[in-house]
């Protein structure tokens, strides 16, 4: 499960995707848009992509952490448009055998997504409006 959307994430769908009996541990990234950065106050985030590499890229994340750890399955959902504070801008679950490789390869994930995948964000705040330098594709979240 590899998706880029714009309705709001379900992360439950996610969960139920990579969920299996034979792994002992299920790990969750819930990256979700906070009211505040480098001091100031946000009032919102958006979120734009270049969709088709964008999802070429996790995909190849994902094969990477299911070759470099023995897990089960992995499920990546990054959504863009507009988005308000509290909810839900990325979501990675990832199931494994065991708990440790479970959470190296989602902290993997996640850390690699956030700075390879082209993924922009503008964020919104009382002093107006700008594109995050060092946001997804060219460095966070």
């Amino acid at each position: 499960m590899i998706e880029i959307v714009k309705q709001p994430i379900d992360c439950e769908a996610v969960v139920r995707f990579v969920a299996s009996p034979a792994s002992g541990s299920l790990i969750t990234f819930d990256g979700r848009v906070r009211d505040h950065t480098r001091g100031k106050r946000v009032t919102s985030l958006f979120y734009e992509a270049y969709e088709d590499m964008a999802r070429n890229q996790m995909a190849a994340i994902r094969r990477q952490a299911m070759e470099q750890w023995p897990l089960t399955e992995v499920g990546i959902v990054h959504r863009v448009g507009q988005l308000e504070i509290g909810e839900t801008s990325v979501f990675v679950a990832v199931s494994s055998p065991h708990r440790k490789e479970g959470f190296e390869a989602c902290r993997f994930i996640i850390d690699t997504i956030k700075t390879s995948v082209p993924i922009w964000k503008k964020e919104f705040s009382e002093d107006g409006e700008f594109w995050v330098d060092g946001s997804h594709g060219t460095g966070s979240a």
